[in-house]
């Protein structure tokens, strides 16, 4: 059995439970959905082919906020990777928290709303111990705004889309997105904390004086 078959039970199974469960499948495809860290279902796929038979509001907000909910196991990782983490390396990612803390919303609520992998940004607030609620909120906004996109574009625009791509190039894409996303996360981490921030800090700091 190939991986493209293989996206392609989950994907079925994962539609017949939304279907059969509605609003509630929603959430829990997407919170199951975005979870998978290194090995991520396309949920989005899903909710785009569902979505049509469905209120785009309501899949807009179950699936906004299971998605949300599942992406801070990125920040769960970070959290529990701290403890592994040299007291240099601490130090240095905890200078990160005092640029983070002007544009963190700005910068999550950009991850949340477009493509970009959110492990990239979560792992590391959570290494740094970024306050939850000041994420989680942004995340949230971002999430239902690119649910509520993916929702309409669905209704108006899914026989085109098929048309053009067809389902087994959707998951083609996703195959190939799910491993461009592992290198990128892995090469974005290694930069992160090979940067100095503790000195960046300090040189903003001095700049504000």
């Amino acid at each position: 059995m190939s991986i493209t078959d293989i996206f392609n039970q989950i994907a079925e199974w994962m539609e017949n439970f939304a279907g059969q469960y509605g609003y509630l499948g929603i959430f829990l495809i997407s919170l199951l959905g975005s979870m998978s860290i290194f090995f991520p279902i396309p949920y989005t796929v899903v909710i785009f082919t569902i979505a049509p038979f469905f209120d785009p509001l309501l899949v807009a907000l179950a699936s906004g906020l299971g998605s949300a909910l599942g992406e801070f196991s990125g920040y769960l990782l970070g959290l529990g990777g701290r403890k592994i983490i040299s007291e240099k390396r601490k130090r240095q990612m905890d200078a990160l928290v005092k640029i983070f803390g002007k544009y963190g919303p700005v910068a999550i609520f950009i991850f949340a709303l477009t493509p970009l992998p959110d492990d990239l940004l979560f792992i590391p607030l959570g290494v740094i111990r970024y306050s939850f609620l000041k994420a989680f909120i942004p995340a949230v906004i971002g999430k239902i705004c690119m649910s509520l996109i993916i929702a309409y574009s669905a209704r108006y625009t899914i026989t085109i889309i098929k048309e053009i791509f067809g389902i087994e190039s959707d998951w083609i894409v996703a195959l190939l997105s799910m491993v461009l996303a592992i290198i990128i996360l892995m090469i974005i981490l290694a930069i992160m904390f090979k940067i100095d921030w503790e000195k960046i800090a300090e040189n903003l700091e001095k700049k504000k004086v």
